[in-house]
């Protein structure tokens, strides 16, 4: 019983750690979040309505090209590491569930994972996913790993191997929310034009949203749709240069932005989770460990008396 006592008390100690030190990384990943989004839903709204001017032009930008969707890539990002809850079990149930969704329209699907939980998952399963390349979350996703993603992505679409991207991630919302959330990225146009080879919509710029609440104290999930915005200047937009150019230029940035953007994301929420797992666990060792010693000290109290009874009754005996 002690050293079931101890080893829960050790235990204790392990949780409290990594509670601190997930607590001491979020903040700066909710810093990199917060100080992310502006830049990148901004550029975002720019390039929407200036796709969305240009839609009457014979305009060739492949980026932006609409064409039947027969195969979808699948950019899924986990974390790293585990130990912090159902955060990446979550985002791997969502992709299953798109996969299927995809899969009953006709659409095949290939996998890019980021993360080692989602690479070394989904490449276990090779046998139901085509999982065509593995790249690993890190510490501090940097613009190098957003751009070393986006060149994979760049290579698949413009080669058309895949007709349509998607990335499934964790959007940071606070401390204790994130919703995992599947958004598309390419390609740029508004929703219900990109569709399938038999004309079914595959939700071009609607993000679709998972929800995590709770009812009756089970979990519960809940679906939104959150459709891309257009900027407000879009009716007096004037060019001076060649809006293929303009349109060349920016797609790389905005390919970058969102995929180092959707990094942070995840990662913070990873960090939110691991701390609030970690917190968890450390209030169940510390409760545990009450009740242990509870019984432990009856046990004991249990055993003295029972010994002074012996001795009484000796004494008394003799």
């Amino acid at each position: 019983m002690r050293d079931r006592i101890n080893s829960v008390g050790n235990t204790k100690k392990i949780t409290d750690a990594m509670k601190l030190v997930a607590a001491a990384k979020v903040r700066k990943a909710q810093d990199a979040v917060i100080g992310a989004r502006p830049f990148s839903e901004q550029l975002v709204k720019v390039l929407f309505a200036i796709n969305e001017k240009l839609q009457g032009e014979d305009v060739d930008v492949p980026l932006c090209e609409k064409r039947a969707v027969k195969t979808a890539l699948l950019i899924v990002c986990t974390g790293d590491r585990g130990l912090c809850g159902g955060f990446n079990n979550f985002i791997i149930r969502k992709t299953e569930q798109r996969c299927k969704e995809l899969r009953a329209q006709g659409v095949e699907v290939k996998l890019i994972t980021v993360g080692k939980k989602g690479g070394v998952y989904f490449n276990r399963r090779k046998d139901q996913y085509n999982l065509v390349k593995r790249f690993d979350m890190g510490q501090a996703p940097s613009t190098q790993d957003a751009q070393t993603i986006s060149d994979e992505i760049f290579a698949e679409f413009t080669s058309m191997e895949v007709d349509k991207v998607e990335m499934v991630y964790s959007r940071f919302v606070s401390l204790i929310s994130a919703e995992p959330t599947i958004q598309t990225i390419l390609p740029l146009s508004k929703e219900g034009q990109v569709c399938t080879v038999d004309g079914v919509c595959v939700d071009a710029d609607a993000d679709e949203i998972f929800k995590l609440t709770t009812e009756d104290g089970k979990f519960k999930v809940e679906r939104s749709s959150s459709e891309t915005e257009m900027s407000e200047f879009e009716g007096v937009m004037q060019f001076e240069q060649d809006p293929n150019q303009i349109l060349d230029a920016l797609m790389p940035l905005y390919m970058n932005s969102q995929i180092l953007r959707a990094l942070q994301e995840s990662l913070a929420s990873e960090l939110a989770a691991r701390m609030n797992a970690m917190s968890t666990a450390s209030d169940n060792a510390k409760e545990l460990k009450k009740n242990l010693s509870l019984v432990y000290n009856r046990a004991r109290q249990a055993k003295i008396t029972s010994e002074i009874i012996e001795l009484v009754a000796g004494a008394a005996a003799a």
